[in-house]
């Protein structure tokens, strides 16, 4: 293509799962680019997400915990410095949009809600709460470079990493992620366990997932449940070994969290379970089995808010104690 970009910067310093949707620009570009370079621009933490990805020439780390602003100036620098033709931000605020603003590329695309919107060189909206899917408000940002039709999210596990999980995937075998940064957007521990201990009878074994603060929660419901087949891996698995033993399991039962994403990015078989979130929002698994599971009361109070909270804001907490056990036992059906 005459004229084409060489090169490329996507930004997404955000969480987990918002980097792992961010993925769907790379498919894109990459499949209309072929030849140009593509870096990635994420907070420090999220960077073994991308291990040995394909399609990126390089990920830059913005360490956002310890010297934030000094940090900030710094990467500005760096970016500006490799001389990009386009930058994308997919990020809608104002840390990411000074990175752009200062990047010096030809092309600086984001969202009108980044406050640095003003000297992108192309800004489009951002349709939050209208059941358009986070893939598709981001497509938007490259649709002129592109078109209208977006990639759906991508992971590579490397040869090790599934190597490293082969040993736990014998038999028939669920995947339970059962915890959340946000507390109302967390299926409650009791509600797990009996699930857990509904299904125990149907799969060789159930895998515990979780980051290592999640350890604890893990252990608790594998005590409760008091069976063999129920595992703990939280904290044993890096991001990428835990979406290579996603990618085999029968089903994966999730809140609206990060796990969810991992499922979306391997195609692998997934439930979500949505508490005070909704799937309005667009953030919704894409695998090509999934399913999403929530109350069927009408409840004024939710969704209480886009994100969630440390403790349900009316106290009863209705929007999760409501779902049954039943209603995800369908899905194996």
């Amino acid at each position: 293509m005459a004229g084409a970009p060489k090169s490329f910067l996507v930004i997404q310093t955000a969480f987990i799962g918002d980097v792992i949707l961010a993925t769907a620009l790379i498919e894109k570009l990459h499949k209309v680019f072929p030849d140009a370079a593509i870096d990635f621009l994420l907070r420090k933490g999220n960077e073994s997400l991308l291990i040995g990805h394909p399609h990126l020439r390089e990920v830059l780390v913005w360490n956002k915990k310890q010297g934030k602003i000094r940090n900030l100036f710094k990467m500005a620098g760096r970016v500006r410095s490799n001389r990009y033709d386009v930058v994308i931000n997919a990020h809608r605020y104002a840390s990411s949009g000074l990175i752009t603003a200062y990047s010096g590329a030809s092309q600086k695309i984001g969202f009108k809600k980044n406050p640095w919107s003003f000297s992108f060189s192309r800004s489009v909206q951002h349709e939050f709460g209208t059941s358009v899917h986070e893939i598709d408000r981001n497509q938007k940002l490259i649709e002129s470079l592109t078109d209208s039709t977006h990639e759906l999210p991508r992971l590579y596990p490397s040869d090790q990493d599934f190597e490293r999980v082969k040993k736990f995937q014998t038999g028939r075998y669920l995947c339970v992620a059962p915890t959340s940064v946000w507390f109302t957007k967390q299926f409650p521990a009791a509600q797990w366990i009996d699930l857990i201990k509904s299904i125990t009878n149907q799969v060789d074994q159930v895998y515990l997932l979780g980051a290592p603060a999640d350890k604890s929660v893990c252990d608790s419901i594998k005590n409760e449940v008091g069976s063999d087949q129920v595992v703990t891996l939280a904290g044993q698995l890096s991001f990428l070994e835990s979406a290579a033993l996603m990618k085999g399991a029968t089903m994966n039962f999730v809140n609206d969290s990060a796990p969810m994403h991992l499922a979306s990015a391997m195609n692998a078989p997934v439930t979500a379970v949505y508490c005070s979130t909704i799937p309005a929002f667009g953030f919704g698994p894409l695998s090509t089995q999934s399913f999403i599971v929530q109350t069927s009361e009408k409840l004024s109070c939710r969704p209480c808010g886009s994100h969630g909270y440390k403790a349900c804001p009316q106290g009863h907490f209705k929007c999760a104690t409501t779902i049954s056990t039943q209603s995800l036992l369908s899905v194996l059906k």
